[in-house]
This record gives structure tokens, C-alpha cells and sequence, in this order.
């Protein structure tokens, strides 16, 4: 019922921009808490940033700080990742999660996922 689908995820070279979409459908998702997640190769899930239902509450993974934006607009019911200033680092499959309660960076604690999108960055 409930389904997460990314976006936007692709090859781009060091340096350069990438904006991610994750389209949600069969939740009310204007209540839901979302994140985006990424999984690079031989390296376990991590987390990049999450927003609260409202966009009044956003963290991010210190990483991430002033290169990464999260973003909602609950009246198309999608979440946005824009991310500038790209490394080779970056290259993961990432992914969209949503979590019925508040903010957290624990995986576990999110309650649907995406399939994911992968990015790609080049040197």
C-alpha cells in the first residue's frame, strides 16, 4: 500500500549537483517524518538528513552540512535532496524512508523504504 519511489539519482562528475526526488503514495504524508539514507558499497547504511512533517525541524549528518539540503512539499507529497559540491564519497544508492513519529538518524527507527537510486560521482 504504502510506497516510497526515488529519483533523479545518476553519474555526475566531483564538484558537480544532483537533486533527488522521492515520491510517496498511501500514507498521509504531510504527518510523516521523512529521510533520506545511503548505502556505498561494503559500507552499511548511514544517515544523511531527515525533515519533520512540518519542514520545521531538518538535520543532517555533519558530512553533509552545508552541501546537502533537505526538502518537502507535502502538497505533491514528495521529499527532495539537493546536493552540491559532490566527492567521489557520495557514490552510494540512496534511499528514502518515512517514519509515522519524530525526527532520528536510526535507521531502524523509519518504517517504509524505497528501493533506492543510485549516484554515482566521478573524479
Amino acid at each position: 500500500q504504502v510506497q516510497l519511489v526515488e529519483s533523479g539519482g545518476g553519474l555526475v562528475q566531483a564538484g558537480g549537483s544532483l537533486r533527488l526526488s522521492c515520491a510517496a503514495s498511501g500514507l498521509t504524508f504531510s504527518r510523516y517524518t521523512m529521510g533520506w539514507f545511503r548505502q556505498a558499497p561494503g559500507k552499511e547504511r548511514e544517515f544523511v538528513a531527515t525533515t519533520s512533517w512540518s519542514g520545521g525541524h531538518k538535520y543532517y549528518a555533519d558530512s553533509m552540512k552545508g552541501r546537502f539540503t533537505i526538502s518537502r512539499d507535502n502538497a505533491k507529497n514528495t521529499v527532495y535532496l539537493q546536493m552540491n559540491s559532490l566527492k567521489p564519497e557520495d557514490t552510494a544508492v540512496y534511499y528514502c524512508a518515512a517514519r509515522v513519529k519524530g525526527v532520528t538518524p536510526l535507521e531502524y527507527e523509519y518504517d517504509y523504504w524505497g528501493q533506492g537510486t543510485q549516484v554515482t560521482v566521478s573524479s
